[in-house]
């Protein structure tokens, strides 16, 4: 040690000594600091670099006083204090250099490791936060640790099962007004099962009825009330007790703004011009001159573009399904989507949900060309929105009609046999918007006798038009749409329930995918054999709108001023076959 301080001693400068030679510890004598020579302290002058490492060897002796003072101070010698001193200063300057070209390549190794992970910043992926709790326990660098610990509250914050809002990236393709269109969607990671839900809501086929609803319910034309989140419940719950089969797939929820039956391809509002006469007038006919942009068939396109991030061409099975104008809308557009998912070059076997969007021709009569400002009847009311947004059906079934006549493509019992994706038909027997078509309210102040006669025909009819469909689910039931329902596990024909008529289809296809026989008692071809509405005793419970109390079918029909007898329903007479209409159904 001597001789260590004495070539430290001779090849530094003596000042350099004089000023580290203050002991600041507890432990050093007087508990204050030595007094310097002041002669050799007045005859020297302090430089820069003397007052400099005056500071540094200050600063060192505070920070270490209580491990080093007793040892190197408090007992050695003058030599010692400043070899020690010396020594000090050199063993942390390697350390110091050590732990610097450490940190450098730490902060290397835990931004490669960043990159890796990748995924949605919003929402990491499944184990991103043990990773970085690994990477800070295992003893990393100061930068590593920041990193992990600012990923922790990430990784700790409660999942949601909402669906989210997300704007369409195409800004062209929008809503009726102009606002951003979008959807909603919640992800599951992994999961190679897609449902895409279209919303219904009837349409509007003149500036007249589209500005009425407009005014009314904005929020189908408009993007501009949607809130940021969406809960999914029926099929598009997260929830394995209300929704078996879907619950953990990706959900897409895809609000309808368009008012054209998911059908419109624009183009965008042109404002209106001079009078035209003759053939200029007929071509002003077909060239939407209203303040909206009816885009509904685009929508599905850019939507489908911007769930290729998402992972949907990794897709093994994908569902389009839709409730009322939305169900009508899968019948019109499951072709294109499966064609558009091919080009993509995914392998996916895209399959159709049509919920309460099976209708009939209407019955009533009406003037042959009904005028703008009067309600008409549905095919009017598609053949006049047809040439307003320009909408676009399905090819093989466009082929089967002339010219001017492709409005009866909306209808599925024509559209059906020109499908080639699977499709399951959910349709109520006794559809209450059908019967809104026809003027018939249940629950209203009178109901005639050829109104009723009309409601008992209904079930005929559309039990005839589902007879060469494969997978269907009719019950004899007074209601309108289900899917989304969270009861709607709690409706059967025949004793089963309509998410186990799903399941059944759904193995059927992939029996069939894969040249395998389908499994045998597990159907899904249901369709109630009771001629009465409600005779089903699971149907939904009927309410009327007078008392806003529930009612079973046949208070309801004395209510409404029918003679039971006269009509041959007695309940007195075939208790049977009248029990279920005595029932609530609920």
């Amino acid at each position: 040690m001597r001789s260590l301080s004495r070539l430290h001693h001779s090849s530094a400068p003596a000042s350099f000594f004089h000023t580290c030679s203050v002991c600041p510890g507890p432990f050093c004598s007087n508990n204050r600091p030595q007094r310097q020579n002041s002669k050799l302290f007045h005859l020297e002058k302090v430089n820069l670099f003397q007052w400099k490492t005056q500071v540094v060897c200050s600063s060192i002796f505070i920070s270490i006083k209580s491990l080093f003072c007793p040892h190197l101070f408090l007992y050695g010698s003058s030599d010692m204090k400043i070899s020690g001193c010396v020594t000090l200063l050199l063993l942390l300057g390697e350390v110091w250099g050590q732990s610097n070209r450490n940190a450098k390549s730490s902060g290397k190794s835990v931004k490669k490791v960043g990159a890796n992970l990748g995924g949605d910043a919003a929402q990491p992926p499944p184990g991103a936060g043990v990773t970085a709790g690994s990477s800070r326990s295992s003893g990393g660098s100061a930068e590593s640790e920041q990193e992990g610990a600012a990923a922790a509250p990430r990784a700790a914050a409660p999942q949601t099962d909402d669906m989210r809002l997300h704007f369409l990236r195409n800004t062209q393709v929008t809503c009726n007004d102009g606002t951003a269109a979008g959807f909603y969607l919640k992800e599951s990671r992994g999961n190679r099962r897609w449902i895409l839900f279209l919303e219904g809501g009837w349409c509007c086929y003149s500036k007249e009825s589209c500005d009425a609803r407009y005014q009314t319910v904005p929020r189908l034309m408009s993007s501009t009330v949607w809130p940021q989140i969406k809960t999914g419940t029926g099929i598009l719950s997260s929830r394995a007790e209300e929704n078996p089969h879907w619950y953990n797939a990706n959900r897409v929820f895809i609000p309808y703004c368009s008012s054209d039956v998911w059908t419109g391809t624009g183009p965008a509002p042109t404002p209106p011009t001079r009078q035209r006469q003759g053939r200029d007038k007929i071509k002003e006919r077909n060239t939407n001159t209203t303040e909206y942009s009816f885009m509904g068939s685009l929508i599905i396109r850019e939507v489908i573009k911007d769930l290729i991030p998402k992972g949907i061409k990794m897709a093994k099975v994908i569902m389009l399904a839709g409730t009322s104008a939305g169900g009508t809308g899968v019948l019109l557009n499951i072709e294109r989507v499966a064609s558009q998912l091919a080009q993509l070059g995914t392998d996916a076997q895209v399959r159709g949900l049509v919920d309460s969007g099976w209708f009939l021709e209407s019955k009533k009569e009406r003037p042959t060309n009904c005028p703008e400002t009067v309600s008409c009847s549905p095919e009017d009311a598609i053949k006049n929105g047809l040439r307003l947004w320009n909408g676009a059906v399905p090819e093989q079934c466009q082929q089967l009609y002339q010219k001017g006549e492709e409005w009866q493509c909306f209808f599925g019992h024509r559209l059906y046999s020109t499908l080639t994706s699977p499709l399951f038909v959910v349709q109520w027997l006794f559809d209450e918007e059908q019967l809104r078509v026809e003027n018939i309210y249940m629950g209203a102040q009178s109901l005639s006798d050829e109104q009723w006669q009309y409601i008992q025909n209904l079930g005929l009819e559309l039990k005839n038009s589902l007879r060469g469909v494969t997978a269907v689910f009719a019950p004899s039931c007074l209601s309108h749409t289900v899917i989304t329902k969270s009861e709607w596990m709690s409706f059967q024909v025949k004793g089963t329930t309509l998410p186990r008529a799903l399941h059944c289809w759904d193995r059927s296809l992939e029996a069939t995918r894969n040249n395998r026989s389908p499994a045998k008692g597990c159907p899904f071809h249901l369709v109630d054999t009771c001629q009465w509405p409600q005779c089903n005793p699971t149907c939904p419970a009927l309410v009327d709108q007078a008392t806003q109390q529930e009612a079973t079918l046949l208070q309801m029909l004395v209510a409404m001023g029918l003679d039971l007898q006269k009509l041959g329903l007695d309940p007195q007479g075939d208790a049977d076959s009248l029990a279920s209409m005595v029932s609530n159904g609920g």
